[in-house]
C-alpha cells in the first residue's frame, strides 16, 4: 500500500512537472501582456531575455540592409564604408531601444500618444491609454520541446514570429522574427 502511494506521489509531480513546462510558453505571454498592461519593465525582465533579443534583432537589421544594398553598393569601397556606418548606427540603435529603459520610453510615448488621439480605456484624455497587446490574436506553435513561437500579422499582413526558448523551466521570448 505504502508502495503505490510514492509511486501516485511520483508520477503526480511529474505530470505536474511536465504540465507546468508545456503551460510555460503561455504563461510567458501573459506575463508580457500583463507587463505592458502596467507599464513595467520589471516584469517585463523576467519575460524577455533582452541580451539574446538585441542580438537576434541586430542581425536581422544588418542582413536586411546588406540584402537592400545590393552586391554593387557593397562592392565598392565608398558604398562598403556607407554600409559599414549604416549598421553601426542602426545597430546602435537596436542595442538602445531593446533594453528595459528603451521599452519604457517606448511605452511612455505610446501612453502619450494614446491620450492625445483619444485611444483610452474610457475614450477621456485622462483615462488610462487601452494597453499594448503585441500577442492579440496569435496562432502558437512548439517547434521543439525547448522553442515556441507566437506569430501575428502586421498592417500588410505578412508575419511577425515572436520566438520564446525554454531556459530550464523558464520560457522567455528570445527573438522576433520580423518581415524586413
Amino acid at each position: 500500500m505504502k508502495k503505490w502511494l510514492v509511486i501516485g506521489v511520483v508520477v503526480a509531480l511529474l505530470l505536474g512537472l511536465v504540465g507546468y513546462v508545456a503551460a510555460g510558453p503561455y504563461l510567458a505571454i501573459h506575463g508580457i501582456r500583463t507587463a505592458l498592461a502596467e507599464q513595467d519593465t520589471g516584469k517585463l525582465q523576467k519575460h524577455v531575455d533582452f541580451a539574446s533579443l538585441r542580438v537576434n534583432l541586430r542581425a536581422q537589421v544588418e542582413d536586411s540592409l546588406a540584402r537592400r544594398a545590393g552586391p554593387e553598393l557593397s562592392g565598392n569601397l565608398f558604398g562598403a564604408a556607407a554600409l559599414s556606418i549604416a549598421n553601426s548606427v542602426l545597430g546602435r540603435g537596436v542595442d538602445t531601444m531593446v533594453t528595459p529603459m528603451g521599452i519604457a520610453a517606448i511605452l511612455e510615448g505610446r501612453a502619450t500618444w494614446k491620450r492625445a488621439v483619444g485611444d483610452t480605456v474610457g475614450g477621456d484624455t485622462y483615462a488610462p491609454p487601452t494597453p499594448a497587446d503585441p500577442l492579440r490574436q496569435a496562432s502558437h506553435r512548439y517547434e521543439s520541446l525547448s522553442r515556441f513561437t507566437a506569430t501575428v500579422h502586421d498592417d500588410e499582413g505578412d508575419p511577425v514570429v515572436f520566438v520564446f526558448t525554454r531556459q530550464g523551466l523558464r520560457w522567455q521570448l528570445t527573438d522576433i522574427r520580423l518581415p524586413l
